[in-house]
């Protein structure tokens, strides 16, 4: 196969960066962009030579796939017009608004044969990557992500934002059920929940606690795993990862080399080898869709609380 001919819907600041890694990947073409903003469209257009729109619809004809990075409200009926179209999608998290909108994605894709993932940046950190294989008996997981307060993604509340990227990846690691979930989470500086804190009891044993707040002085994004023999020190922002063996013995620690890459480059490139290869890849619509049951389940606690 050619290259992948790449159109790009919404390009804010994250679609902004989808623009410049696609300009330059080896199995990519940038053919088009568009946004509701034409302003902001004829820049990046301009930016890198390529058509720019208002309507995204124009450039179908020009385009192999489609990369949408629009606000979540949009994600279902764009993401719904291009997989009609037979293009293929990347859709940013959340994959959609509901539950009931993911599904039908998921179905169309899976009926068209075509690719349908979805934008969990995290799942490409290489500190991830590194321990993702190394994991085999989890018994207790702690995460935190906080962030400053920032006027992008206030269309959902902080567990559909921030708390999901680390949802989808304890749910890549842990090949269990969730049997309970309990949450509680407080509105700061939106009418939306800006803090969040979750207890997840799997069926097996292990309990995964995750703290997610985007009203925080800085910035930490932290994952700690705990086994039985030792517990792995994820930092997400300097993709490091540190071993401590569990005798106590400060000789044995151990911090494991990663190759320090750019998740949504290493994402963007996931997605069109799949398409050269004619293969799914990693973040599929169904494990965006898991991903967004569990976090609607969440926030149906923190209702309820």
């Amino acid at each position: 196969m050619d290259k992948v001919k790449v159109g790009i819907i919404g390009v804010g600041y994250l679609g902004m960066q989808h623009a410049r890694i696609a300009s330059y990947l080896e199995d990519a073409e940038l053919k088009a962009v568009a946004d509701i903003d034409f302003k902001k469209a004829l820049e990046i257009g301009n930016r890198h030579g390529v058509s720019y729109y208002q309507n995204y619809e124009e450039m179908m004809d020009e385009i192999d796939a489609g990369i949408v990075s629009t606000p979540t409200s949009e994600h279902f009926h764009i993401s719904m017009n291009l997989l009609k179209r037979g293009k293929h999608v990347l859709v940013e998290k959340p994959i959609t608004e509901t539950i009931e909108q993911a599904e039908q994605l998921v179905d169309l894709a899976r009926k068209n044969g075509l690719i349908l993932q979805v934008g969990h940046l995290e799942r490409f950190n290489p500190a991830v990557e590194a321990v993702e294989n190394m994991i085999s008996d989890p018994k207790f997981i702690e995460v935190q992500r906080l962030g400053s307060f920032s006027a992008r993604s206030l269309d959902v509340d902080v567990v559909l934002d921030l708390m999901i990227h680390d949802l989808d990846i304890i749910l890549a690691l842990i090949k269990d059920e969730v049997g309970v979930i309990r949450s509680s989470g407080i509105h700061v500086l939106s009418d939306k929940v800006d803090i969040a804190n979750a207890r997840l009891e799997f069926k097996g044993g292990c309990v995964a606690t995750l703290t997610a707040s985007r009203v925080h002085q800085g910035k930490v994004r932290k994952l700690r795993i705990f086994e039985p023999t030792s517990y792995y020190s994820i930092d997400y922002i300097d993709q490091e990862v540190k071993v401590f063996p569990l005798s106590g013995r400060q000789t044995d620690i151990k911090t494991l080399k990663t190759k320090k890459e750019e998740p949504l480059k290493k994402e963007l490139e996931n997605f069109l080898r799949c398409q050269v290869e004619g293969r799914m890849g990693k973040v599929s619509g169904e494990e965006g869709l898991r991903a967004l049951r569990l976090a609607y389940a969440v926030l149906k606690e923190i209702e309820t609380a």
